[in-house]
């Protein structure tokens, strides 16, 4: 069974309104071009212990299609970032779980299977490379819009949200980067997300 990737993202994630228009993201720090929108029509669900065991240590656990890193995540929270581990779809399943072995193995300290359903996003999503003037990543900006249901409880919303997540060439200062990007979104009529997550908002009901 081969080791699962790993990556931290570095990004803000911003609330806006149904009909709030996309800035102009040249006007930030480094950034010399903006790609074309590229749609990744993505599809997650959630999954949990019985007693939430995971979403009580601020753990979820994805499995989501639609996108270039489609396949199973398990994501945490640290002062660096977000850390991701992924799986690819087809990973290794025992018994009658729908979770990978590797992901059950990965999740052990934190909690014991069964997984089972939590939540489901259905999010239509608009991402944007910007680049610098050698073409490498400044950021990564996705426009999502977002329907969700809480399966457990029935909750469904919908709802609209940015995200611009760092890429390999960033400027160093990324207090300095995100400040601008807050002046941009808010002059564009976006706020600061009321929510740290997509799973957290849909089971805030």
């Amino acid at each position: 069974m081969s080791d699962p990737s790993h990556s931290v993202e570095v990004e803000r994630k911003y609330d806006v309104d149904e009909d709030t228009p996309l800035p102009d993201w040249m006007r930030l720090p480094g950034v010399a071009s903006i790609g074309e929108a590229e749609l990744r029509p993505l599809d997650a669900q959630y999954f949990d212990t019985v007693d939430l065991a995971l979403a009580r240590q601020a753990i979820a656990l994805r499995r989501r299609t639609g996108g270039p890193d489609e396949g199973w995540h398990v994501k945490t929270s640290a002062a660096d970032g977000r850390h991701e581990w992924h799986w690819p779809l087809d990973a290794p399943v025992s018994g009658d779980q729908d979770v990978p072995d590797g992901v059950v193995k990965a999740l052990a300290r934190y909690a014991q299977p069964p997984f089972l359903p939590l939540a489901r996003l259905h999010n239509p999503r608009h991402a944007y490379a910007l680049r610098d003037e050698t073409g490498a990543l400044v950021a990564e900006v996705v426009d999502d819009r977002v329907r969700g249901r809480a399966e457990r409880t029935g909750h469904e919303d919908s709802w609209r949200e940015w995200e611009v997540e760092l890429g390999p060439a960033a400027p160093d200062d990324h207090t300095a980067f995100f400040a601008a990007v807050d002046e941009l979104v808010l002059a564009a009529g976006g706020r600061h997300a009321a929510s740290d997550s997509k799973l957290q908002r849909i089971l805030a009901c």
